[in-house]
């Protein structure tokens, strides 16, 4: 493409966006903020490169965050060029052109640019490097790999390390489970250690130490004689690669002259490392300085760091200034720019999103500038509960797409801390017949430890549910295999009758199960002793035995992994859902809580083409923008997280986390926080409000009178008298305090005794005089943050 025809890639952007997009050659920080045109600058960019500097398309290497964003950029850009290419060759727009010409020139573009660019994520362009030069890698043990090698998934690295582990070395998968030796090989990967650098690292760790250095050196040799490469392969190969051999690595980086990184805050050592070796060709940074038609361009945004628990480290981008830069005051600088403009949301959000994120101290300073009108107030809104909370959202939802008829479902989202939240906005959704879609995760019932008890719950009604007993026939592990319930299966079809009774058959069982009868024994157990009491136990404490006598939690503590312990929090979500029913249906039978889970688990999914509400985490809704947002949970403890409340650090990442949430709306803002919360499947216990919402200026914040709802609701018998939220309630007095247990001053530290608890240490005090509220920490309980006023507990003296 001529240099003419490039010369248009400028207009239609402001100031800074014209700036990043036309720096030609050496570093540049781009520090974006939310909805500042990021993606605009970079496709642009790639653009100008090609269309006005006329870089060669295959000396560009473009990493996004995601496949999908390496889609869309590839998509954007085909579009630009080829109506840049319209413009030049017949001088009119793209669209106006007859249909055969605009796909003759998209297929040009296509060939010519497109296919030659590298964009992808760092995981797909790795890949791609090793398919040329896998064969040049000098191993220590001397492993090889070819060109045609596979790449193994989660599940298929899991399965090896399983094989390894129980098969070849013999080992207990209880005392040495599989899955954990898989992450600490994993985590090793990440460090840049092989084998030989974990011995080092495990020196003194004893047996364990030997062992899981010794599943590491086979579960390698077992990937090389697979031809195959896990996830963590492709980072830490190339790396390894470009290091060692002078000669690869001068050929990658003299391919690649210009390289650009999206999302930069995002990018954890290894991959740094990989953009080191190929931009400065193994070079300190500090040392390189032939920046002739050669740039690196890092985009990204401090404040919009979330993803620490992924090993992912802000601080590369804190640090770029030093690593590649000038160095230079933030108004002196030629190395960074910043994108401040935001194109997105109303100024009144922007206000209240500067405001919050300018408590965080490890950033780099910048204000979202509004190009847009005021807009509506912040609404907050305090709740009952819970289930209040939930009603309030969907009320609001329903009041807003009746008053605005261009507003679908599709534009307002629901925004949560913990995917367990999602259950009792879901009820209140199915309840009121709106659509929903649950982004970044599976609807609460589709999750699979739900579903796993959900399949125990309906064996109890009707034991001839051959695929729920399937499916926890061996949840959690008790040494039944594949082998084993092929001829239990086999047994029953020849026999004509349900599996239940094969299995529940002990003469049959252990004829059948042979090694495996002792598990299959205490399966068939369990399962009658509970089918005993189901007729005498209320639904919450039937999922509760369910729980806990089939081993399923116990498991999930033992395995003590964050994914563990969010499906445990889950399932107490799921403890919380049948207390719910419990208090809604003064005769809920446990039939009746199963269909009504099936009722909310398959919600109108007919249409799927129909326009729903969105639920995500606060994590999964990074880079996603609406024009309506419910940010709901705003509680201590909740958000922020427990984890977080004494660490400075993970504080600011969950600010940054708040800022996150607040900037994916566009129109229109809705908080809420509830006065009472049942968290993890206990008593409802006090909830106090977010210090996030003290961070928020007053001037924008509408708050609204403490709706009434959730009691409300499980009392009333008709759903429709019961969540009318538009009537103010009426006012109620003051519960009477004890005033013994409010007087009292409590400390930090200091050890009190609480009637259902039993003894624990206060860890923390929120708020002042008689509205503070106590963080307790109870022995095998965890931590309660309760209200002195109300909670039983008593000082030990």
């Amino acid at each position: 493409m001529s240099s003419q025809s490039g010369a248009g890639f400028l207009n239609g952007l402001n100031d800074a966006q014209q700036a990043a997009v036309g720096h030609h050659c050496g570093p540049l920080l781009v520090v974006a903020g939310a909805g500042s045109g990021k993606t605009k600058a970079l496709t642009h960019r790639i653009a100008h490169l090609i269309g006005h500097h006329g870089i060669d398309p295959g000396e560009l290497l473009a990493v996004t965050f995601t496949n999908k964003a390496a889609r869309e950029m590839k998509e954007r850009l085909e579009l630009l060029l080829t109506q840049r290419l319209a413009l030049s060759q017949f001088g009119q727009p793209l669209a106006t052109l007859p249909a055969h010409e605009q796909k003759q020139l998209r297929s040009r573009i296509y060939r010519e640019v497109i296919k030659e660019l590298w964009i992808g994520t760092f995981h797909a362009l790795f890949a791609r490097l090793l398919r040329f030069d896998i064969d040049k890698y000098k191993d220590a043990e001397g492993l090889s790999w070819t060109r045609q090698f596979t790449i193994y998934d989660e599940a298929d690295a899991q399965s090896l390390v399983k094989e390894i582990t129980t098969q070849e070395l013999q080992l207990d998968p209880k005392r040495f489970e599989p899955k954990k030796l898989r992450w600490a090989i994993s985590n090793a990967k990440n460090q840049g250690w092989l084998p030989g650098d974990l011995e080092q690292q495990e020196a003194g760790q004893g047996h364990r130490g030997k062992l899981l250095v010794e599943t590491y050196r086979r579960y390698r040799r077992a990937l090389a004689a697979n031809n195959a490469l896990d996830f963590d392969d492709l980072l830490l190969m190339p790396v390894q690669l470009l290091s060692q051999h002078e000669q690869v690595r001068s050929y990658w980086h003299r391919r690649f002259r210009h390289v650009l990184v999206d999302e930069y805050q995002d990018t954890n050592h290894t991959q740094y490392e990989l953009l080191k070796l190929l931009v400065t060709d193994g070079l300190p940074p500090a040392e390189f300085s032939n920046w002739e038609n050669r740039s690196v361009f890092v985009v990204g945004d401090a404040d919009q760091s979330i993803y620490s628990f992924r090993a992912a480290d802000f601080r590369i981008l804190m640090g770029f200034q030093g690593d590649f830069g000038d160095g230079a005051s933030d108004q002196a600088t030629r190395t960074m720019v910043k994108l401040e403009e935001n194109y997105r949301s109303t100024a009144t959000i922007l206000e209240a999103a500067n405001s919050l994120i300018a408590r965080n101290s490890e950033r780099i300073d910048k204000v979202l500038r509004p190009t847009r009108g005021e807009g509506e107030l912040i609404r907050l809104t305090r709740c009952d509960d819970e289930v209040a909370e939930a009603e309030a959202v969907v009320h609001r939802m329903r009041e807003l797409e009746a008053a605005h008829p261009d507003l679908r479902w599709g534009d307002m989202a629901v925004l949560y801390r913990t995917n367990a939240q999602s259950r009792a906005v879901e009820e209140a959704l199915v309840r009121w017949r709106v659509p929903y879609t649950v982004v970044g995760g599976l609807r609460f019932y589709d999750r699979r430890e739900i579903k796993d008890v959900l399949a125990y719950l309906r064996l109890l009604i009707n034991p001839a549910d051959s695929v729920s007993l399937l499916r926890v026939l061996n949840v959690p592990r008790r040494g039944i295999g594949k082998t084993t319930i092929q001829r239990l299966t086999d047994a029953s079809t020849q026999l004509g009758v349900p599996l239940w009774e094969v299995v529940n058959d002990p003469e049959a069982a252990r004829t059948l199960a042979g090694r495996s009868a002792k598990g299959l024994l205490q399966f068939s157990e369990l399962l009658n002793e509970l089918r005993a009491v189901i007729d005498t136990k209320p639904p919450s404490e039937l999922v509760q035995l369910v729980m806990e006598r089939s081993g399923y939690v116990s498991e999930l503590i033992t395995e003590g992994t964050d994914e563990a312990e969010e499906r445990r929090r889950n399932l107490q979500e799921l403890v919380n859902a049948a207390l719910q029913y419990q208090e809604e249906n003064e005769e809920g039978s446990l039939e009746g809580f199963l269909a009504s889970a099936a009722l909310a688990s398959d919600a109108d999914n007919k249409d799927l083409a129909a326009e729903r509400v969105v639920l995500m985490t606060l994590h999964a809704s990074k880079g996603l923008e609406f024009p309506v947002i419910f940010l709901v949970g705003l509680e201590q403890g909740l958000f922020p997280s427990y984890r977080s409340l004494e660490d400075p650090g993970a504080l600011e990442e969950e600010r940054r986390l708040c800022y996150v949430g607040i900037t994916r709306a566009k129109e229109r803002l809705f908080l809420s926080h509830a006065s009472e919360r049942r968290l993890w499947g206990g008593m409802r216990e006090p909830a106090i409000p977010s210090a996030f919402l003290s961070e928020l200026p007053e001037a924008l914040i509408q708050g609204e009178i403490p709706r009434s709802g959730g009691a409300s609701l499980r009392r009333e018998q008709r759903l429709e008298r019961l969540t009318r939220v538009d009537r103010e309630p009426a006012a109620r007095p003051a519960p009477s305090r004890p005033s013994g247990r409010s007087q009292h001053s409590w400390t930090v530290g200091e050890k009190l005794s609480h009637d259902a608890f039993g003894e624990g240490t206060v860890t923390h005090l929120f708020g002042s005089g008689e509205k503070v509220s106590v963080a307790v920490k109870f022995e095998g309980m965890g931590t309660k943050i309760l209200d002195p006023r109300l909670a039983p507990i008593h000082p030990l003296t």
